[in-house]
């Protein structure tokens, strides 16, 4: 069985990157170790154990590393939410609030039919409002979301509020 304890072990915190006051906790340490990087997810596909899943939609831009790992360990399709202006087809948007200002992220009108069944997988849980848009996405195209994924929640920062009565899973938790 994996051990979240030695991918905690693993994660490098950068102080005042990006900007100063902030403590940046960098995977790549994760992603460049094949166990490391197995052992993750393994443990965010354990997430979706005993449901089938017709899609795992990843958040731009390293939740597109785990959630493409993720569909094809459980035999599902992937599918990217993006910042605006990235998507090349029709796309839905939904518009989200940052610290300082406003953000847009989009989802292809037919990545998700009606009634399938969505995992949603990011790398980080902090604030909330990313995974917060994407569910109000997966809503307006009818996804039935049956998990929410994270490999790393910054629980002081209090995201879960951000995401409704979604069953959420963290594998490490920082207080």
């Amino acid at each position: 069985m994996p051990s979240p304890d030695s991918l905690r072990a693993a994660i490098r915190d950068v102080v005042d990157f990006p900007t100063p006051g902030i403590v940046f906790k960098d995977i790549t340490p994760i992603l460049g170790d094949a166990a490391l990087f197995r052992d993750a997810i393994t443990l965010l596909a354990e997430s979706a154990a005993g449901q089938k899943i017709d899609k795992v939609v990843g958040i731009d831009a390293r939740g597109f590393i785990f959630a493409a790992a993720v569909a094809d360990r459980i035999g599902a399709g992937f599918v990217p939410v993006r910042k605006k202006g990235k998507l090349p087809w029709k796309t839905k948007q939904v518009a989200y609030s940052l610290e300082y200002g406003e953000s847009v992220v989009e989802l292809h009108e037919d990545a998700v039919l009606p009634g399938e069944t969505v995992l949603l997988v990011d790398d980080l849980l902090a604030t909330g409002g990313t995974a917060g848009a994407a569910l109000k996405l997966l809503d307006q195209l009818g996804a039935k979301v049956v998990g929410v994924a994270f490999l790393i929640e910054l629980g002081f920062l209090n995201g879960r509020s951000q995401l409704g009565s979604h069953k959420i899973e963290s594998i490490l938790i920082f207080d």
